[in-house]
């Protein structure tokens, strides 16, 4: 099974819409309860990080049956991270005043999603940020 589903920058009114629908679907799958947190937890922090600090991009649902294995990958359209390893200090945070008043920008975004994963791999540059994350 494979979905692709297009973040637009800023959007802040359907922050979270696509991490809804991807747990939807694997609970209705079955997935264990455990598997299923941290794949929301890591989805929707992938999510509003694209909404907050990039021009948008995609987010890529795979889930290998076979393999036992859910796939998240998020590619957006720059500006990239300017600082990668400072990027991944918890707290460290660069999203704007109005994401702030939303209650984002915490700085917890990266550090949580590499907690949660069982593969984290990341990469960007000024034309964008690859993400992909894996979950057995």
């Amino acid at each position: 099974m494979k979905k692709v589903f297009t973040i637009e920058k800023e959007d802040f009114e359907n922050a979270g819409i696509v991490s809804s629908q991807i747990k939807k679907t694997l609970k209705l799958l079955g997935l264990e309860t455990v598997i299923l947190r941290r794949v929301s937890i890591a989805c929707y922090e992938a999510e509003i990080n694209m909404i907050i600090h990039s021009n948008g991009g995609k987010i890529t649902f795979e889930l290998d049956e076979d393999e036992g294995r859910v796939i998240l990958s998020f590619d957006d359209r720059g500006p990239g991270i300017e600082n990668l390893e400072q990027a991944m200090q918890p707290g460290w945070s660069t999203a704007s005043s109005q994401a702030r008043k939303l209650g984002f920008g915490a700085g917890m975004g990266l550090v949580n999603m590499k907690r949660v994963a069982d593969e984290f791999d990341i990469h960007s540059s000024k034309e964008g940020t690859h993400l992909r994350m894996v979950f057995q």
